[in-house]
């Protein structure tokens, strides 16, 4: 069985939320929440943070995680990720997670969802979560990407539009993607070697360049809601889910309808 990893990109600066990775949730970090959740999942064999900030370094080293330090210069999160996974000695067959520095709420369970297909079926090199959209305002809001797929569950598009435009009555579901992609560790190669995307330009979306340059990407519709936390507003909901709306740490309680 190939070994199973998670590096978790995190970035200081960000245009809507500066410094979120250290946002406090209950007394931790965000980006601890994040590491301690995924290390919930028994098929993780090992956990780290991928950053380019000493900040943020030097959380994840008090709290005990592994942190690898990469170049400010990488054009995206996942490039952000292979450069890690240069330094963890892996098999060109073994699997690495992705889950984003500001998904505290992720669920262990996710882990299982986009590494299954991969694990199923040794063809396949790249996967990815979505969860369709129940909050009616994601339809529209460009923060939640939607996607469209085939019959056979491969990306066709990934958008900040809303899409597909529904014209007339009728199937109107709407998925939305989640942060999360398994890639086979001989594709993170791959990957970085490819030039970037005129789509990924203009929507800001990387999982793009690997469409636009043929390669395929297996999705897989998650049992859970795992969304991102861009704003200060959307921090303290996710801190609500967390403790329960006590405002104290507690177990993070989830539902279909999150």
């Amino acid at each position: 069985m190939p070994r199973i990893v998670c590096i978790i990109p995190a970035r200081y600066e960000s245009t809507r939320f500066a410094g979120k990775p250290l946002a406090d949730m209950g007394g931790k970090p965000m980006i601890q929440r994040v590491y301690e959740r995924v290390l919930l999942c028994p098929l993780v064999r090992e956990a780290a943070v991928a950053t380019d900030d000493e900040r943020i370094v030097r959380a994840v080293e008090a709290f005990g995680g592994r942190v690898i330090m990469t170049a400010a210069t990488q054009r995206s999160g996942t490039d952000r990720v292979a450069e890690a996974a240069d330094s963890m000695e892996l098999d060109t067959t073994d699997i690495v997670v992705n889950v984003q520095g500001d998904q505290p709420l992720v669920e262990p369970a996710q882990i299982e969802e986009v590494t299954a297909p991969l694990l199923d079926d040794a063809s396949l090199s790249f996967a990815t979560l979505v969860y369709e959209i129940r909050r009616r305002e994601e339809i529209t809001h460009p923060n939640a990407v939607k996607v469209v797929f085939d019959r056979d569950d491969f990306a066709l598009y990934f958008s900040r539009s809303t899409v597909p435009f529904a014209r007339n009555d009728g199937d109107s579901r709407y998925y939305k993607h989640h942060g999360i992609y398994a890639y086979r560790r001989s594709f993170l190669s791959v990957f970085t070697g490819l030039e970037t995307g005129r789509l990924e330009q203009i929507e800001s979306l990387e999982q793009l360049r690997a469409l636009e340059h043929g390669y395929r990407i297996k999705v897989v519709i998650s049992a859970y809601d795992s969304p991102e936390v861009d704003t200060p507003e959307e921090l303290r909901r996710a801190v609500d889910e967390m403790t329960g709306g006590s405002g104290k740490p507690g177990t993070i309680k989830r539902s279909m309808e999150t």
